[in-house]
């Protein structure tokens, strides 16, 4: 099968480049630097907000992967709802047979924060166009270089006690990236998840207070997390470019979205695609060893 993926050099899409790699599937990496590109599969010019492009990254393809956003952007809701009109519209026309996409947990009737309103928007829009739309929703990814992680890991490595907001008693459903690759190619040819949206997890159910103090005792530190009820996702988002070097508006929006809980309530996909996933605490450990590798210049 010949595979477009977007968002080919981005935290998930360098993972799931390879793995489709090596279940024989030609893939096209797309990308706004393909001279740059250096992951698996062949890389192609695309820019999913500027429409002229996608025909011919989508040429040939049998199916698409839709991993982009623009979180790092204010306007990240404007520009992702075009970008997903634009990529629709392109898909259809070139006759694609599914797109698959990567969305956000969240229970449609809660006050959903920014951030997963526009995931839910982008999956409607998507799935207005004749092609097959396969949704797999997830919380909090587990890997080194996801900004959720990374948001976990560097608050929990540089702040000793921590003034903690409301969101830290939310509950959500953590997942190793390794998982979410794996359901995202295990979706891809199954006739039955067409046309569908599917929530993916990992097997605990954690508040994001227990999520860092897990953290804590696996990297062998003592942190002290001192709750402030009045101290609300967006007023702590501000300091969060005091004490991590995630990127400020993104890092912002994902903060505000932890006032949404996201777990799963559907567990379909385990009968689709049967499979075994990490603990909490298994993924954090390989996040770590992936994150210490990378330091020390290891493939």
């Amino acid at each position: 099968m010949q595979i477009l993926v977007t968002g080919a050099s981005g935290f998930i899409g360098r993972r799931l480049c390879p793995a489709l790699v090596e279940q024989g599937h030609d893939v096209r990496a797309m990308t706004r630097r393909p001279e740059d590109y250096d992951g698996a599969g062949v890389p192609v010019y695309g820019d999913v907000q500027t429409p002229e492009t996608l025909g011919a990254a989508l040429e040939s393809c049998d199916a698409a992967y839709y991993l982009v956003h623009s979180l790092a952007s204010a306007d990240f809701e404007r520009l992702d709802a075009e970008a997903a009109r634009s990529f629709a519209a392109a898909a259809a026309a070139g006759r694609i047979d599914r797109i698959v996409y990567l969305g956000g947990l969240g229970r449609t009737d809660d006050d959903l924060s920014p951030h997963l309103r526009s995931r839910r928007e982008v999956e409607r829009l998507l799935s207005e166009s004749a092609v097959a739309v396969t949704t797999l929703r997830a919380g909090i990814v587990v890997g080194h270089g996801g900004i959720s992680w990374e948001l976990t890991r560097q608050l929990v490595a540089r702040l000793p006690a921590m003034v903690t907001p409301r969101w830290v008693n939310t509950r959500t459903q953590p997942i190793a990236v390794s998982d979410v690759v794996s359901y995202l190619i295990g979706v891809l040819d199954r006739p039955e998840a067409a046309n569908r949206t599917l929530e993916i997890g990992g097997p605990d159910v954690l508040r994001y207070a227990s999520m860092m103090r897990r953290l804590a005792e696996i990297e062998g530190r003592r942190r002290l997390l001192v709750p402030v009820p009045l101290m609300t996702p967006r007023l702590s988002s501000y300091w969060l470019s005091l004490v991590t070097d995630v990127d400020t508006q993104a890092g912002r929006s994902l903060i505000e979205s932890m006032r949404n809980e996201v777990v799963v309530t559907d567990d379909a996909i385990r009968r689709l695609v049967p499979l075994e996933p990490l603990g909490y605490d298994a993924a954090v450990r390989v996040a770590l060893a992936e994150r210490a590798a990378a330091i020390q210049g290891r493939p």
